[in-house]
């Protein structure tokens, strides 16, 4: 392992292709196994999820590279504990975890503010959903931290740029033909 002290430049493009990335492919997975048209269409759901069909939701995924972007604002001044130890990639799925997903501001799903706030019952909050969350936020913690630690991996390199094309054009195309 090398001890990195990637650029912004750098980091932002690999964190923002390696977030996309396993947006896409975890949540693909989780709208299958979770039938999210069909949990979206309930009708206390419908109220503030939009339905699968809706042109904005193809749009997901093209429209990730800003939150990428946020990450690597924050990963770039905590580069050297991030990335520059053994177990960095552990480091940065606790962030994830106990910051974006359980300690959030607002009554998310899931959150302590949302199990206090939310009428949605625990239950409900605490099943698949999460699992898709906590899924997505450690494959991208394992994947960046790999990617950042081996830039002599140029393979990695166009094997995920790729990706990330192959992902942008397909969000956009839904996006005008939904």
């Amino acid at each position: 392992m090398a001890n990195t002290q990637p650029g912004f430049g750098i980091l932002a493009f690999k964190t923002v292709v390696a977030h996309t990335i396993t947006y896409f492919l975890v949540g693909l997975v989780a709208f299958t196994v979770l039938n999210y048209t069909e949990l979206y269409a309930r009708p206390e759901v419908a109220a503030y999820m939009r339905q699968t069909n809706e042109p904005i939701v193809a749009l997901g995924p093209a429209l990730q590279p800003i939150r990428g972007i946020l990450f690597a604002l924050v990963f770039y001044f905590l580069r050297e504990p991030l990335f520059g130890r053994k177990h960095g990639w552990l480091i940065i799925w606790l962030m994830l975890v106990a910051l974006g997903i359980f300690s959030t501001f607002g009554p998310a799903p899931a959150s302590v503010e949302g199990l206090i706030y939310l009428k949605t019952p625990i239950q409900e909050q605490l099943s698949g959903g999460l699992l898709e969350i906590l899924a997505q936020s450690f494959l991208f913690s394992v994947l960046l931290y790999y990617w950042v630690n081996h830039p002599e991996q140029r393979w990695l390199t166009w094997v995920l740029g790729i990706a990330f094309v192959l992902v942008i054009s397909m969000s956009i195309t839904g996006f005008f033909m939904a």
